[in-house]
């Protein structure tokens, strides 16, 4: 009797894990389009929303991702988004709220549907997207939350106060939500940049004229939201250092106000 080759015994291997889901708003320019051109690289599945269709539509071919084009300025916008994506990806893991609109001027001259569109995509979209998406994913005890503040809604900004208000509220919201979600499963997350190089200044109709800080690229906001996603990093600045006049504002405000009429 011949012995035969010993023949390693085969597990059988486990199947690939799906990828997360993620809802990404604002996707179709912008710090959207970097963050699903990031997520996308990282194998995450894609489901971008945006108001421009053909841009929106060029994103989700570079990316693999799937265009749910929806205006959130809308009230019912975001039942229809969350709706969408619920159709389409039978679960949303993670919502990265990118949407944003900008207004620079004396607050006694906004126009009142400016100030409307402002507070309903900036402020009042992400919170009923989060409470549209949200039972789903403490029920599977699982899910990210990354919102977009601004630098504007920590200090305040000259001229851009409904913005900077928005902003406010939106980070208020999300030290909020985080309490609540402790010991969950989910996290909740809010990105803090500066300005940033994309149409945003060009689509509110005034350019960005101040010499510091300077402009950072999308992309590097990114990756602070692929960071937030991924880590336990829940409230980064981009660029980091503006989180220092941020914790001058909140220790000495009077200070701050001083510096910031002197230096702009």
């Amino acid at each position: 009797m011949t012995d035969e080759p010993h023949q390693p015994s085969r597990k059988p291997r486990r199947p690939a894990a799906d990828p997360p889901v993620v809802l990404v708003t604002g996707a179709s320019s912008g710090i959207g389009t970097a963050t699903a051109a990031r997520l996308g690289t990282a194998g995450w599945q894609l489901l971008l929303s945006g108001t421009d269709r053909a841009r929106l539509d060029a994103v989700a071919a570079r990316t693999g991702g799937r265009a749910l084009p929806e205006d959130l300025a809308k009230p019912d916008g975001p039942q229809r988004l969350a709706e969408a994506a619920l159709t389409a990806a039978g679960r949303v893991d993670a919502l990265v709220a990118s949407a944003g609109l900008g207004w620079r001027g004396p607050f006694a001259e906004t126009p009142t549907d400016t100030l409307d569109r402002m507070i309903e995509v900036n402020l009042a979209a992400p919170l009923r997207l989060v409470r549209l998406l949200l039972p789903g994913m403490l029920e599977r005890r699982r899910g990210r939350i990354v919102l977009l503040g601004s630098m504007a809604g920590q200090v305040g900004v000259r001229d851009e106060a409904a913005y900077s208000a928005t902003k406010a509220g939106l980070s208020m919201f999300a030290e909020s939500l985080w309490y609540e979600l402790r010991g969950t499963g989910v996290g909740v997350r809010i990105v803090l940049p500066g300005p940033v190089e994309t149409p945003f200044f060009a689509r509110r109709g005034t350019p960005y004229q101040r010499e510091r800080p300077r402009p950072v690229t999308p992309e590097l906001v990114a990756d602070a939201v692929f960071t937030t996603l991924t880590t336990a990093c829940d409230r980064p600045f981009v660029p980091r250092w503006l989180g220092l006049p941020a914790r001058i504002h909140g220790i000495a405000p009077g200070a701050f106000r001083r510096m910031a009429a002197r230096f702009g």
